[in-house]
């Protein structure tokens, strides 16, 4: 009785929780934006039919240089290597290249896609490295930085450099929570001396600095909290051991600027009222949650490294981001194929595109380019995959729908491509737009 009576008052304090409503005025000021290049998108579609991925080239150029230029206020030199598992397209890996970045790869799948597109320097970090991916490693060991992510595999690491006589450069993966599914991921901070004393009896392997992730951040609270913690912990080791650190890897986890877009379900309160009231879930309501510009993010951590970091650390730092970068720079393109009712229609692209049932937590403006217009209309949007999940939106922005009208789902460049799945539909093919397109919300 008293844990029921514990969870009923839990249950109460959960659905009183306030969560910010998406401000509509920007919202139509954003769709309008997509709008105005309605004859490009709609160009496209021609050319290469639909459904349609749409890249832009010149907004990750864009885009990468505003990161490098927030990020050069940090304490030491700073070089940026894009996270190909937000986004894996081959095409983005070698824009990313091509513009001057390095690439952050988390398998040898990956490793070897970032080598075809041309990238000269790469971090290889994730758990679980297998000896093949280990030895693929080796094998392109002029251009890739491993991270090592336990002692277990700086042993395997040991083995095989002595083997075949190759050197390695390395850093070592911190834990930045030590309980839960974060425990996955590093070593803890305190066994960082330890580890240090383990590679060094390593000849082969050569440990260059420390890398932490944090991920998911609307600010730059977290970045800033394990900053302070990694300092305390480098401040008791001793100064020859810290003047050996050559890089400090801050990770990514920057949340791009125009926020998180959630329906109900995508929030706690509108997820527990749902399951109170299945029989009529809410899918009208449509939240923000505000995030941090880039130089803010940028500004933060430098301050913290200023004040945290021992002065015997003279290095560079890497910025890892993936989210931040695709995210506002790849867009889908649909094709209405049957109107089932006023309040129903189907496209000829399934949510397979995107590898998850997204859009039924995650809210983003459905667009119609064949007869656009700021007001936004209920009606299920659906893709053609035999399951009732296939859904990509509950309302779109125009003036009707038609058979034969083309859609835009915009911002779809982040853990949407690498999760995209053979499921029933073809996937849709990709375009590269010259671009920017300049897709964005504004405060």
């Amino acid at each position: 009785m008293a844990l029921e009576k514990d969870m009923l008052e839990r249950a109460r304090n959960l659905l009183r929780q306030e969560i910010p409503l998406i401000n509509q005025g920007r919202m139509e000021s954003f769709v309008g934006s997509c709008i105005t290049r309605a004859g490009t998108f709609l160009d496209l579609i021609s050319e290469n039919g639909s459904p349609l991925y749409i890249v832009d080239r010149g907004g990750l150029a864009r885009d990468l240089a505003r990161m490098r230029t927030a990020f050069s206020a940090l304490p030491g030199d700073v070089e940026i290597f894009y996270a190909m598992k937000s986004n894996n397209m081959p095409e983005i890996a070698g824009i990313m290249a091509g513009e001057g970045a390095g690439l952050d790869v988390s398998s040898g799948l990956e490793l070897k896609t970032a080598v075809e597109a041309g990238a000269r320097s790469m971090i290889f970090s994730g758990p679980g490295k297998t000896d093949d991916e280990l030895a693929l490693t080796m094998y392109h060991a002029d251009r890739v930085t491993l991270m090592i992510d336990s002692f277990g595999e700086l042993e395997r690491l040991d083995r095989l450099t002595r083997a075949k006589g190759i050197t390695v450069r390395a850093g070592v993966r911190l834990t930045v929570r030590p309980d839960g599914l974060w425990r996955k991921f590093g070593i803890p901070v305190a066994d960082l001396a330890r580890f240090a004393a383990k590679a060094d009896s390593c000849p082969f392997v050569q440990l260059e600095g420390l890398q932490f992730h944090t991920s998911w951040n609307l600010n730059p609270t977290a970045h800033v909290s394990f900053i302070s913690e990694l300092g305390r912990a480098l401040k008791a080791l001793p100064a020859l051991l810290l003047r050996d650190i050559e890089f400090i890897d801050l990770g990514g986890g920057f949340w791009p600027e125009q926020g998180e877009w959630l329906r109900a379900a995508g929030t706690a309160p509108g997820m527990l009222r749902n399951l109170l009231k299945p029989e009529k879930p809410d899918t009208t309501s449509k939240y923000r949650l505000r995030s941090t510009d880039i130089e803010t993010f940028a500004a933060a951590i430098g301050d913290e490294l200023r004040r945290s970091i021992p002065s015997e650390v003279e290095c560079r730092f890497f910025i890892e981001p993936g989210r931040w970068l695709c995210h506002q720079n790849m867009h889908i393109l649909l094709t209405v194929v049957d109107v089932k009712a006023p309040d129903i229609v189907i496209t000829d692209a399934g949510t397979n595109a995107v590898g998850w049932e997204r859009f039924e937590h995650d809210y983003f403006p459905v667009i119609n380019l064949s007869d656009p217009d700021i007001s936004e209309r209920r009606c299920g949007v659906f893709g053609s995959l035999c399951t009732p999940h296939d859904v990509w939106g509950w309302s779109y922005f125009g003036g009707g729908i038609e058979r034969g009208d083309v859609l835009l789902v915009p911002l779809q460049g982040a853990y949407t491509y690498s999760l995209r799945q053979q499921f029933i539909k073809p996937l849709p093919k990709t375009a590269i737009v010259q671009g920017p397109l300049d897709l964005r919300w504004k405060e």
